[in-house]
């Protein structure tokens, strides 16, 4: 089952990293700026953090094997209308509809391994799954930038119809059947008020600057989206089945997790945007050589997987997050460095220790977040979780691209030089954001951080 899991990893992981690469190429192709790509990410993540609350109702409704089969056969059809896109257009609306897909893959493939495995293991498997899901990343960026010089952009797309093939068949003969006989009504009232919350912050983010929308409509939609949050709030608070229950809140570790995971993803999921962009506009790479140079951040980050394991059991999660969060937002801002004459040793050194500490981040960050849900919270605060992940990263890119855009105009006003002053100012900003989000993760309490240690015989002694 771990790798059956990890297959469904591997199909969102080797889509979104080939994606990032062949940016520029697409851009080329159809006839749009390489800097105004964004929506291409930002339709698919958004639609992941859209559909995931319908895909935890539907896995208990349904059954995890019925839900995961259906998630990649609808990500496989994604991926065939967005290779046969012809518009920048075409290509959002069939990143939707891969967005679909992806969104039942995640959160239903964990949903899987948290009803399986008692709490104790629970760290060791998803550690499991993720290593091999990291193989998406490690060939991903280096096959897409082959793939778009030696024929076309189209086929970063393709190549995921034989993996899916082979997912749906090992889906429907090894993945276990659970499902949850009491599965209440869905909440529909509730849906339609996350869904606006959502929508309106992202198009809000990124509208001023790849859509043009004026400043007085971004203000509204802000607004708009506030007020869908706090009425969610109100309105969970007296649904009796709400779709995400307010008393998720009240379990320490998942409330920390969550917010650290929602303002942390910001940074991270705009790097795997903008490293790309940097490197074959900025700097004169070739598509495959970008592909190249990602290497060493997917490498590195796979092999960092098991050594935080053994830093959160020998040091607590309290140190570990508040201390390597501030080191991921410094490896982000070091990105300034980042000049035609830095040393290819040197930028080789930085994406490893990036991709490291940006890995482990990643994994102690989920762990803490769903090591106390139990089995009562396990689907609902899991379709959460999911979600968080999926809006923060969805951010990251909004984030990236508007501060990209306007850091572009104005140096470009005011000096008429290149575009790698603007790539600096974002790095800057984005590694600002994520050393932020460690004040979240100090706020968790000594019981939590000593946890692992207390339950080491040997540590007692």
């Amino acid at each position: 089952m771990l790798w059956l899991v990890a297959t469904g990893f591997f199909m969102q992981t080797l889509d979104s990293t080939i994606v990032n690469t062949a940016l520029p190429a697409m851009a080329t192709s159809l006839g749009e700026l390489p800097l105004r790509m964004q929506s291409v990410v930002i339709a698919y993540s958004l639609t992941m953090a859209v559909m995931i609350p319908v895909s935890g109702w539907l896995a208990d409704k349904l059954g995890t094997r019925r839900v995961f089969l259906g998630a990649i056969l609808v990500f496989t059809v994604g991926s065939l209308l967005c290779a046969s896109a012809h518009t920048l257009n075409q290509l959002v609306l069939a990143r939707i509809v891969q967005g679909v897909g992806g969104a039942m893959l995640l959160p239903v493939g964990r949903l899987a391994v948290l009803r399986t495995f008692p709490a104790e293991r629970y760290l060791p498997a998803l550690s499991f799954v993720a290593i091999p899901g990291l193989i998406g990343p490690l060939i991903g960026p280096t096959l897409g930038g082959w793939l778009v010089q030696i024929a076309s952009w189209h086929w970063i797309f393709l190549i995921n119809v034989p993996v899916g093939v082979v997912g749906c068949i090992a889906t429907a003969i090894f993945m276990p059947d659970s499902r949850n006989p009491d599965t209440p009504k869905f909440d529909v009232p509730g849906y339609l008020l996350l869904v606006t919350g959502m929508l309106t912050i992202s198009l809000a983010l990124d509208g001023r600057a790849e859509l043009g929308i004026p400043q007085a409509t971004v203000l509204v939609m802000l607004i708009v989206s506030l007020a869908a949050f706090v009425a969610y709030g109100l309105h969970a608070a007296r649904t009796p089945r709400p779709i995400f229950s307010l008393d998720l809140f009240k379990i320490h570790t998942f409330c920390v997790g969550l917010l650290g995971n929602l303002f942390a993803r910001i940074g991270s999921g705009a790097m795997p945007y903008l490293i790309p962009l940097l490197l074959q506009v900025a700097l004169g790479y070739t598509p495959f050589e970008a592909g190249l140079m990602m290497l060493p951040v997917a490498a590195a980050g796979m092999f960092s997987k098991r050594l935080v394991t053994y830093l959160i059991t020998r040091h607590g999660y309290r140190r570990v997050l508040t201390t390597n969060t501030v080191l991921v937002g410094l490896m982000m801002a070091s990105f300034t460095l980042s000049t035609p004459a830095e040393p290819l040793w040197l930028r080789i050194v930085q994406l490893a220790v990036f991709g490291s500490v940006n890995s482990m981040q990643f994994t102690a960050m989920n762990t803490l977040t769903l090591k106390d849900l139990g089995m009562g919270g396990a689907s609902s605060g899991n379709s959460l979780f999911s979600l968080v992940q999926m809006l923060s990263m969805s951010l990251g890119v909004t984030v990236a691209g508007a501060l990209l855009t306007t850091f572009t105009g104005l140096i470009h006003h005011a000096t008429g030089s290149s575009v790698i002053p603007a790539f600096h100012a974002t790095f800057v900003c984005v590694g600002i954001i994520t050393a932020a989000s460690s004040w979240i993760f100090a706020q968790l309490s000594d019981d939590v951080r000593r946890t692992a240690k207390k339950t080491d015989p040997s540590e007692r002694a």
